[in-house]
């Protein structure tokens, strides 16, 4: 019922917008003095890591991919960034921009839209609580999302934000950061926060470091882990306890961690240390979670930025430099970029500082392809754009916007963005969820193509009865076949058609059987379809 009166507010909606031009509210296309000088300041880092990617390519006679035009990087940019395809709407705009600046005032765009601080604090909080929604009294993920949202919007340090996970006291409503913690509470036997499991999530998390296997006993692979690093670390968590029904957390200073160590007869009292970089122990802290916060987020701590660089470029590549992305050696080797990006990021901690280098890298702004194709070495090497298919929330958020010519941002009706949060949600159960490990490639599904194929969100989000689409509006407003094409391949596709693509998709046009709307039909869902609109390329 909810869902039909859902699709119901839609269609009212639409009717309001029939008579409206094909772009209904203008963007704001000035350059923003403050925004262009911070990614002016980001250049310099920018040209560092081309550079050693430049020369890991000479050194191993490798080509690289040409300059992506800019509609193609928008594209990239608001995908990892939005988690959708621009829209009409924002492409019009980019292209009244001179071709040399678009990039710099697409990233201002979004840097000023709240979908991008949204999208982000959804893609870390997989990292920091993972996927579940958890136990109803004492976790809400959905409030940690916001508040994690509000931070990246108003450009908070990163290590503010991580020094408030790890050690943040209060109620899970007044104090969202406390989920952190509170998500673990319910695996104990006492219905208190697991000391492990904290511990699993900020090494992963935060330094990039896997210690998960020394739980129960010392590495037995090689490695210099020991179970003791493991439990001494949990240690520093054994003061956080629950309060009011697990809705909260406050420290309980002289609470003491057990442990009964592999092969050992006895539980013994475990002291909190940390597994390196000892020296950057600070002891005048009011708390032992207080001091571990200053330790992780340390300056001197390059664990730490490391993995926020190989996080973030991850989200924007779909692939992290460092594979797993929360598995990055302490000592190294790293690759190309890795270490002039974590240098920067330690000095600044600037989440935005950090996309904007990424972004402004010839690294991400080349193409997918090569001349004679893209080899698996080229490929290992970031010599050209790495071919990754979208995730599912991507693909929601894409079929969605492209059944919109406006943008759906937060100046949408407010029938519009529920409606999207609604879909997206159930598209993503039908279309599988990534899970927390989301930068493993588990290729493409029959299920999933079903989904594309049969499913409620791509028929409802196509079919010509619908007032409010995109194919419906450019039936009705539209008259050359021609232009028609071209404006549903910049909804779906981002880009222009080929002569050879407009010859194919005006006979369907042409076809006098059915309505314009319905040939539009046919024409969006193909393009949906298409293998190019489910990959980021």
């Amino acid at each position: 019922m909810a869902r039909h009166l859902l699709m119901l507010g839609v269609a009212v909606i639409g009717l309001l917008l029939v008579g409206s031009n094909l772009t209904r509210r203008q963007l704001d296309v000035e350059f923003h003095p403050e925004v262009q000088a911070e990614i002016a300041e980001s250049q310099t880092v920018s040209k560092q890591v081309d550079a050693e990617f430049e020369a890991a390519w000479k050194s191993r006679d490798l080509p690289s991919a040409a300059q992506a035009d800019s509609l193609l990087v928008a594209r990239r940019l608001s995908l990892a960034l939005t988690g959708t395809v621009p829209s009409l709407q924002e492409i019009r705009a980019l292209e009244s921009i001179e071709e040399d600046r678009r990039i710099d005032w697409w990233l201002q765009h979004l840097f000023e839209d709240e979908r991008h601080a949204y999208y982000l604090a959804e893609r870390f909080a997989r990292a920091f609580v993972g996927t579940e929604d958890g136990p109803f009294l004492i976790f809400r993920r959905r409030r940690f999302v916001h508040w994690l949202s509000d931070g990246i919007l108003e450009n908070k340090p990163y290590d503010e934000i991580v020094r408030s996970l790890i050690s943040d006291n209060g109620a899970w409503t007044n104090t969202p950061a406390v989920n952190f913690v509170t998500v673990t509470t319910g695996s104990t036997e006492k219905e208190q926060p697991d000391p492990e499991r904290l511990a699993v999530r900020t090494t992963r998390a935060f330094l990039g470091v896997r210690l998960d296997c020394m739980q129960c006993h010392d590495d037995n692979l090689g490695g210099d882990w020991l179970q003791s690093d493991f439990q001494q670390l949990a240690a520093y968590f054994a003061e956080a306890r629950s309060f009011g029904l697990g809705r909260g957390i406050q420290n309980e200073p002289d609470r003491q961690y057990k442990f009964t160590y592999l092969d050992a007869d006895e539980e013994v009292t475990v002291e909190p240390h940390v597994p390196f970089a000892k020296e950057l122990v600070n002891q005048n802290h009011k708390s032992r979670r207080d001091q571990l916060a200053a330790w992780v987020t340390d300056k001197e701590n390059m664990a730490f930025s490391r993995a926020a660089v190989n996080r973030v470029w991850a989200f924007m590549f779909g692939r992290p430099l460092v594979a797993p992305v929360d598995d990055i050696p302490l000592e190294g080797p790293y690759p190309p970029g890795m270490e002039v990006l974590a240098n920067d990021f330690a000095k600044h901690r600037d989440l935005r500082r950090l996309i904007t280098q990424i972004a402004k890298t010839r690294v991400f702004q080349q193409q997918s392809r090569l001349p004679n194709g893209v080899t698996p070495e080229a490929e290992e090497n970031w010599a050209a754009f790495p071919l990754i298919r979208l995730r599912p929330e991507q693909m929601a958020g894409s079929i969605i916007q492209t059944a919109s010519l406006p943008t759906i941002d937060s100046n949408s009706h407010i029938l519009l963005q529920f409606a999207r949060v609604e879909q997206i949600g159930e598209f993503v159960k039908r279309y599988g969820d990534s899970g927390e490990d989301e930068f493993e490639d588990r290729g493409g599904t029959i299920p999933q193509r079903l989904v594309m194929f049969n499913g409620n969100l791509v028929r409802e989000r196509t079919k010509d009865d619908l007032v409010a689409n995109a194919a419906t509006r450019v039936a009705q407003q539209v008259k050359d076949d021609n232009r028609a094409i071209e404006i549903a391949f910049l909804i779906a596709l981002t880009r222009r058609p080929s002569p050879e693509e407009i010859e194919h998709f005006t006979e369907i046009l042409q076809n006098e059987k059915h309505s314009q709307a319905q040939k539009m039909e046919d024409v969006f869902w193909a393009l949906l379809n298409s293998t190019e609109f489910s990959w980021n390329h």
